[in-house]
């Protein structure tokens, strides 16, 4: 029996196979059996949930074999890719056609599908997340089936399925809404928190894309602005970028972060060994600037609540980990989008606010993560779907209008829930 675990270490599984199909066909024919025989079926990418969404004691299918471009549609921006396709290598692959995704996140190594199904997002105040991107796809139902959707191809399928966890079927393909290529102007500087809270919101409605990061155990934020420009390339210098994106980022931070769980104690000291003066501005194509090397490892818990309650909500936080005396090496990050009209997309219906809490690997999280969530509840904050988090269906299906319309579906698609497992039991019922 196989073992399989995630990214950050904190799920794990021991599926029946890992199994990696050739193509469409024969992944409709391997779910077609399971569902016969009563087996489950989980797809997994590359393992950057941090919750059991992907964990099975059933088949478990990886999809590095459907992946790369399909297809190019350059008069429409639109191209058709692999579900299974890493974020890091489709934008390079959209590069070389003159293209980029408009907004992404600052992860560049989930596949498509795991980031599209979980409603992951990046940062912008009048962009969606990636959801919102997507025009058409095929998936395979419960059944073995290959259904195709789009706006005028099963569209209620299509609408409800953009963000599926998945709970519908295993997505095989998208056809994404892309734009010609575009560079950033990226400018990272810190500031005092208090004064980012006083202008968060003309912050976000000024710049392209604009997020903070909060430096626990002090008065300071990492702010970050990116815009974009029409000027020349004027990329971080080898070395420097090298010093400061990795060493500084990651190898240095990672150091910081052992030193503080071996003496937790230290922490509030070591928190400013982060900078609090100096700010660095270089121009690049814009998914060099998105995404971010993530090397030290972690937990993570995200919320988006509507974007108007933001500054209540973070400073209730700051509140509460100095009232309970909570000990954070992380940084807390805030980001913004627009809303959208994926039902199960964290942002429908409204424009969102996003905080996000971390816990270096290995230490306690639960504790300060529930507190967190406490606070967060009152704002009518919805979970991101591949984070830690302790909501179950009873109380998710309050924040989501449209949820009977995704539970309906899903009898539909998954009748006899041949792609559930412990996680989906607990947030969309069994």
């Amino acid at each position: 029996m196989a073992t399989w675990r995630n990214w950050a270490g904190n799920q794990k599984a021991s599926p029946l196979s890992i199994e990696s199909p050739r193509s469409v066909g024969e992944l409709a024919a391997l779910v077609a059996s399971a569902s016969e025989l009563g087996q489950k079926v989980k797809a997994v990418g590359s393992g950057h949930s941090f919750t059991s969404a992907a964990a099975t004691n059933g088949r478990m299918v990886r999809l590095e074999s459907l992946s790369g471009i399909l297809n190019v549609d350059r008069a429409k921006c639109q191209v058709t890719v692999g579900a299974g396709t890493r974020l890091s290598d489709l934008n390079t692959l959209l590069h070389s056609e003159g293209l980029a995704l408009a907004n992404l996140g600052d992860i560049a190594y989930q596949t498509v599908a795991g980031a599209i199904s979980t409603s992951t997002h990046g940062t912008g105040k009048a962009l969606t997340g990636l959801a919102g991107q997507v025009i058409a796809m095929k998936l395979i139902n419960g059944q073995g089936e290959i259904i195709e959707c789009s706006k005028s191809v099963n569209p209620q399928i299509f609408d409800v399925a953009r963000v599926s966890v998945g709970a519908l079927g295993i997505i095989t393909e998208y056809t994404l809404q892309a734009v010609p290529s575009f560079r950033l102007r990226a400018l990272e500087q810190p500031m005092r928190l208090d004064d980012v809270l006083e202008n968060a919101h003309g912050l976000a409605s000024t710049n392209d894309h604009f997020e903070f990061f909060w430096i626990p155990h002090t008065k300071w934020a990492l702010t970050k602005r990116n815009n974009r420009t029409e000027d020349e390339l004027q990329p971080l210098p080898r070395v420097k970028g090298w010093i400061e994106k990795t060493f500084m980022e990651n190898y240095a931070f990672g150091a910081v972060c052992r030193v503080g769980r071996a003496r937790p104690s230290l922490i509030p000291r070591l928190a400013t060994a982060l900078p609090s003066s100096g700010s660095r501005e270089y121009v690049d194509q814009s998914y060099k600037i998105f995404a971010s090397p993530r090397i030290v490892r972690f937990y993570e818990m995200e919320h988006a609540l509507p974007v108007e309650a933001l500054v209540p909500a973070l400073k209730e936080i700051r509140a509460m980990v100095d009232r309970k005396g909570y000990l954070l090496n992380f940084p807390v990050e805030v980001r913004f989008t627009k809303g959208d009209d994926v039902p199960l997309s964290t942002a429908y219906g409204r424009d969102s606010a996003y905080i996000a809490v971390h816990v270096y690997k290995g230490m306690e999280c639960e504790p300060f993560f529930r507190d967190v969530e406490d606070i967060l509840r009152a704002y009518n904050a919805r979970p991101h779907w591949g984070k830690m988090h302790y909501r179950d269906a009873e109380e998710l299906s309050k924040l989501y209008p449209r949820w009977d319309e995704f539970i309906t579906l899903r009898n539909q698609l998954d009748p006899q829930r041949t792609f559930s497992n412990a996680y989906s039991d607990t947030v969309f019922g069994k």
